[in-house]
């Protein structure tokens, strides 16, 4: 117990606000890397992910590519990055690294949230004259989007996550005063620095699940709540008699 009222203190300590490595800046570099990663790895992974999912095509690629990319080990990837960069694009190298690992979730999120829909329901939208595009965009993706924002999720976190490493190779983030805690044998300070971490984490999730939550359409979430309604094992005829 004391351990975490010492964690407590350090954070509230004045010295820790202040500095090159004031929390609030320590934060934000955090989240520079976080937002930078899962925004390209978006711009790279979405899209196909999307024609995948729309035409059937590559799917067993994608799925090899994200079971091998999410074996990978995330420290053994940015030292080796780092080395084949060099020591003067350290940044780059670690970049480089979060977005090969928020790829996987990001793909997976997106080809499957437009596999998940029902084929009935895209058949009834050719069936009504809509075109390719027109079906993509006002039944698939409006459809598969909690999907994607579900890969988004999956995808941020394991970035938070990663990024704390990156202060092995003096990049900053949250997860410095944990190395730092570490080399000085300062155990309050590495859980204060995990604590920091894990909030961090905590409300990205608590973000997304509600976003993920309302990009359901009402629609959907109107059937889903009748048929939770609906006693089990009796036909809906015999239910509303």
């Amino acid at each position: 117990m004391n351990l975490f009222v010492d964690a407590i203190r350090w954070m509230l300590d004045p010295a820790q606000w202040t500095g090159s490595y004031a929390l609030p800046t320590l934060l934000g570099q955090h989240l520079l890397y976080t937002v930078l990663s899962v925004l390209i790895a978006a711009i790279i992974a979405v899209p196909a992910g999307w024609l995948i999912g729309h035409t059937g095509r590559g799917r067993e690629v994608a799925v090899a590519i994200s079971g091998a990319a999410r074996a990978i080990p995330s420290f053994g990837l940015l030292i080796l990055l780092v080395l084949l960069f060099g020591v003067l694009q350290v940044p780059a190298a670690a970049l480089v690294t979060f977005v090969l690992l928020a790829i996987p979730s990001l793909l997976a999120g997106a080809y499957t949230g437009i596999e998940a829909i029902e084929p009935r329901v895209i058949d009834a939208a050719k069936a009504m004259g809509m075109t390719p595009w027109q079906v993509f965009w006002k039944v698939e993706l409006p459809l598969g989007l909690p999907l994607l924002i579900g890969g988004l999720r999956a995808a941020t976190l394991q970035v938070i996550a990663t990024v704390t490493i990156a202060a092995w190779v003096n990049l900053g983030g949250l997860g410095f005063p944990i190395i730092q805690g570490i080399q000085l044998g300062d155990f309050p300070q590495v859980l204060a620095g995990a604590l920091l971490v894990a909030v961090l984490a905590l409300l990205a999730d608590l973000l997304f699940a509600l976003a993920q939550r309302a990009a359901i359409p009402v629609g959907v979430r109107v059937t889903a709540s009748a048929e939770e309604r609906r006693p089990r094992g009796r036909p809906l005829r015999a239910a509303r008699a």
